[in-house]
């Protein structure tokens, strides 16, 4: 399968473009589109140089619990040698654009489009742009609710490419999911997985369930479910939902639509409110 993603470039509109765009950001819900995603709306990082990046989800009254999401963009010789200042977050890295070299301990990885890496809370780890040309990725984070009795995943890297999709039951294989980690490996808590809709594919049944998303949109376009709302998304644009925001797609084509999927995954829900 021929793959493409979606990066953002940056930029301002010019002062003659209308203000109208999609974003939105509900109880239930968050549309972060492309358009919103320009120069003015950075971030930086200590540690890092030659980098910039747009936040797209972060642990917020209203907002999401379990994770954050970055695009991060660097610069050719940019990166850093202490990338994460948390020691209990575990991440996933997943290349859009350009090329890594990602080194976990002393193990040099190079990393293209499409190019994946589980890092594990505490490890150490850092990342260069080793090309002539600015690189992009995406960068999951989440605090590892470690169990006891239970290992902690150990670091690993692979490729899209290298994932069979697999078929959801019952659609002929016209919804598909690429799992880079066995949904019933109990050591993880997050999954990062991105999913395929072949044009005319459909979410048939509005999902409400306890996992919290984060949705972006690698390629194509869609109309998506969202609460009580038939939204219009396309490639760039990101989504959160709240834990049983109720969600549905239908794949309108003409092309495949893909997104990169978070989910918190395989633990007991945490009782914050204590009863007497």
């Amino acid at each position: 399968m021929t793959t493409a993603y979606y990066a953002p470039r940056g930029g301002l509109p010019g002062q003659d473009e209308l203000l109208t765009d999609r974003a939105m950001f509900t109880e239930a819900y968050a549309v972060i589109p492309r358009g919103t995603m320009r120069d003015i709306v950075t971030s930086y990082l200590p540690h890092w140089d030659g980098m910039r990046m747009w936040i797209l989800a972060r642990p917020l009254s209203g907002f999401a619990e379990t994770f954050s999401q970055y695009v991060v963009e660097v610069a050719p010789g940019g990166g850093s040698d202490r990338p994460e200042t948390d020691r209990r977050a575990e991440a996933v890295l997943f290349v859009v654009e350009g090329e890594l070299q990602l080194t976990i301990g002393e193990e040099a990885h190079r990393l293209e489009p499409g190019g994946y890496a589980y890092l594990p809370a505490a490890q150490q780890w850092t990342v260069r742009n080793t090309g002539d040309a600015p690189a992009r990725f995406h960068w999951v984070r989440k605090a590892y609710e470690a169990v006891e009795g239970v290992e902690i995943p150990p670091a690993f890297v692979t490729d899209e490419r290298e994932v069979t999709p697999i078929p959801m039951p019952d659609t002929d294989g016209r919804w598909v999911t690429s799992r880079f980690v066995d949904p019933a490996d109990m050591r993880h808590d997050m999954h990062v997985n991105i999913v395929t809709f072949q044009p005319g594919a459909v979410i048939p049944f509005p999902e409400t369930h306890v996992m919290e998303h984060g949705l972006y949109v690698l390629e194509g376009k869609a109309v998506y479910r969202l609460n009580q709302d038939w939204v219009e998304v396309q490639e760039g644009d990101f989504m959160w939902l709240r834990a049983f925001c109720p969600q549905a797609c239908y794949a309108g084509g003409p092309g495949l639509f893909r997104y990169l999927l978070y989910k918190d995954v395989n633990r007991h829900v945490g009782l914050s409110r204590q009863f007497g």
